[in-house]
């Protein structure tokens, strides 16, 4: 007696909003189905992409009815946006993420536009890994009272309302006041998120396997108001001085919001369930930083040692 196994299933998500991704989640939808392989796909993303369920390869589900569940990955189309809204939708299932870059920078993406023929035959044959990225935990309170609770993969950011005025800020690390900020706000990141708002802040770039916590201020009126690195087992939390004339805003990657009123408290510890990012290649972090920033590693400074690499002429 054979036991047959369980249907292979992929997600897609698209940034059905612009020309290319529409092209590319259709071509990858075509890929996929033709190799046997299950594509669910959310009911306005299809009605955008013109596609209908057909011979049982193609699903239409609602946002709200755990699109993830039972996929063995999702395949983003866009930039990073895209896979953090993607993150936000399949956080519970735990499946992971493979993003094909059609943004700008797309630090969290694995491949780019020109490769997704390469990437189709990659998950046809389940030739990729999954790491675990780091999340954050976040709650508002007011009072005793828990107002909002959500997560973060990137940053969780404590921002001024209104650009007259400046938010008074008490910062606390395990608990204890370390300092108290005049600023435009505060960046709690993750090392992933290192290289999205805390790194435009001018916090430091983490590698994504270190584990650990950041703050980082935003143009502080202090005399200590230094980017700060902490324990990933650290509760980080900004508290709105009551007294305070301007309120302020939490924002969550850019994508979850809630207004904070003076005296309102934000409490920021690492997330009890990670986030899944698919790679295929293993190509050391530096490696990606050095792409996606187009960083000089050669330049007039390696001029002669490539003239002799090169069997060119020699210094003089």
């Amino acid at each position: 007696m054979t036991t047959q196994s369980p249907p292979r299933r992929v997600l897609v998500l698209a940034h059905t909003g612009r020309t290319d991704a529409r092209d590319v989640a259709r071509a990858c939808v075509q890929a996929l189905t033709t190799q046997g392989i299950a594509v669910r796909l959310l009911e306005d993303e299809a009605a955008d992409l013109g596609l209908e369920p057909c011979d049982g390869l193609l699903e239409v589900t609602r946002h709200d009815d755990a699109p993830g569940e039972g996929c063995e990955l999702v395949l983003v189309i866009g930039g990073d946006g895209s896979i953090l809204r993607a993150a936000e939708l399949t956080r519970e299932t735990s499946t992971p993420l493979l993003g094909v870059n059609l943004g700008h920078v797309g630090f969290l993406a694995e491949a780019e536009q020109d490769h997704v023929d390469s990437t189709i035959s990659s998950i046809v044959d389940r030739d990729y890994t999954a790491e675990d990225r780091l999340t954050l935990d976040v709650r508002v309170l007011v009072g005793n009272d828990e107002k909002f609770a959500t997560f973060a993969l990137n940053e969780a950011s404590v921002e001024k309302a209104a650009r007259e005025r400046m938010l008074e800020v008490v910062v606390e690390v395990d608990g204890r006041p370390l300092s108290r900020w005049g600023c435009d706000g505060v960046v709690c990141a993750t090392p992933t998120g290192s290289t999205a708002y805390n790194f435009s802040a001018g916090g430091p770039v983490v590698w994504p396997e270190v584990e650990a916590l950041l703050m980082v201020p935003l143009s502080a009126h202090a005399l200590f108001a230094r980017p700060m690195v902490v324990a990933p087992t650290s509760v980080l939390a900004v508290e709105v001085l009551s007294n305070t004339e301007g309120s302020g805003v939490l924002w969550c990657d850019g994508r979850r919001t809630v207004d904070l009123p003076p005296g309102a408290r934000i409490e920021v510890r690492r997330g009890a369930r990670p986030v899944r990012l698919a790679r295929l290649q293993q190509a050391p972090f530096t490696d990606r930083l050095v792409a996606k920033f187009d960083l000089p590693v050669e330049g007039w400074r390696g001029a002669a040692e490539r003239r002799r690499r090169d069997g060119g002429e020699s210094d003089a």
